[in-house]
């Protein structure tokens, strides 16, 4: 392969574009990767649940055991009452293998920050407050402009910048996210003695409420409603608009609503679907994470599903002599078995929400899906 056959440009910075920059690598693969944000998202975000088969891929990019110090492992999901009575406990499926726990939640900063040192130390060249401008394409290679006005040859771009991918529309691909009708609020906050678990209550002023332990002295804690007209929102009143939500739920939601008073700390976002049927690939320029999937986190498969899609990518341009087009057809051929299940579960579970559906089977769903998950992607 010629040198610039040999070479990738990942576009995003977040969970899977930095996962696969360091996947390829650690296999001796030359990468650049360019970030929109000056500070790389370092700071974004309030917790993330990460259930074992992304805690699997967390170790081949070789951060686990700082997700381990800096997380909170757990093997259990509560099911509350609104007034906090714990109604059933649960064993969760180790999806990972039985040699990683269930889930780890912990802060999404902290993620974020501990990919960024693997990228950093991987050896990739990194341009943050860049995007790509242009593409073009022959047989061989993808001549990239950037917004800084240098301009580069590559044999693969991945395009990971999100469910939003600018370069997704560049290059043609129409599918586009949906809102599924539902939105979240979400905030981090201490961790109330006793919390050791996730638990959820389904009703009660929300679809949803729910905490996990993101760490020894935090939790993520999330209110899921009917969406509203964003406009009509003040994010100055985001802290008392969920704290007026969490009126309706004891039990430890009593001291994390009175923790809840810096609205920069809140944050609300619409539930949104999105699977591109179609293929992931136009000539050498292809999708991953969110840019090609994506579903409401009533699953919390969110980010396991960018970081396997990174590690099949990786696989196979590690394992195979030749970067061609059924070199990316194999990949979107390998994801969608897992992707697809999780997006319509995920999908699935909001709208019997949204519909009323008493006698939904939830756990069947749920043991359902999990079960495509427990073998490797």
């Amino acid at each position: 392969m010629s040198h610039a056959a040999r070479r990738v440009l990942v576009v995003g910075g977040g969970t899977a574009g930095n996962g696969l920059t360091v996947l390829l690598r650690s296999a001796g693969i030359a990468v650049d990767l360019v970030e929109a944000k000056d500070d790389w998202n370092a700071t974004a975000g309030s917790g993330i649940t990460l259930q074992g088969n992304a805690l699997r891929v967390l170790r081949e990019i070789g951060v686990w055991e700082r997700v381990r110090e800096q997380g909170f492992a757990y093997d259990t999901l509560g099911i509350t009452a609104p007034d906090g009575t714990v109604l059933h406990v649960q064993k969760d499926a180790r999806t990972g293998g039985d040699d990683l726990p269930s889930t780890v939640g912990m802060r999404r900063p902290q993620l974020q920050r501990l990919l960024i040192d693997a990228v950093r130390a991987s050896g990739a060249r990194v341009r943050l407050g860049t995007t790509v401008t242009a593409f073009e394409q022959d047989a061989d290679s993808v001549r990239a402009s950037f917004s800084d006005g240098t301009e580069d040859t590559y044999g693969l771009v991945v395009a990971a910048d999100g469910v939003n991918s600018r370069t997704r529309a560049a290059i043609g691909v129409e599918e586009r996210p949906v809102p599924t009708g539902m939105a979240i609020w979400r905030t981090p906050a201490p961790r109330p003695r006793g919390v050791e678990r996730s638990d959820l209550t389904y009703g009660g002023p929300c679809f949803i409420a729910g905490y996990s332990p993101t760490g020894p002295d935090t939790v993520y804690a999330f209110l899921v409603e009917r969406n509203r007209d964003r406009a009509t929102l003040d994010p100055a009143s985001y802290a008392d608009e969920m704290r007026r939500l969490a009126q309706g739920y004891g039990g430890a939601w009593d001291e994390i609503r009175a923790s809840i008073t810096d609205p920069d700390q809140v944050n609300y976002t619409w539930f949104d679907r999105h699977l591109v049927e179609g293929p992931w690939h136009r000539g050498r320029i292809v999708l991953a994470g969110d840019a090609a999937h994506c579903c409401p986190p009533t699953l919390a498969q969110g980010a396991a599903m960018s970081l396997e899609d990174s590690l099949v990518l990786a696989e196979l341009l590690t394992t195979r002599d030749t970067w061609d087009e059924r070199l990316l057809t194999d990949y979107r051929a390998r994801r969608m078995p897992r992707v697809r299940p999780v997006v319509e579960a995920s999908v699935q579970i909001g709208q019997w929400l949204l519909d009323g559906v008493r006698d939904a089977d939830l756990p069947g769903l749920i043991g359902r899906t999990m079960a495509v998950l427990k073998g490797r992607p």
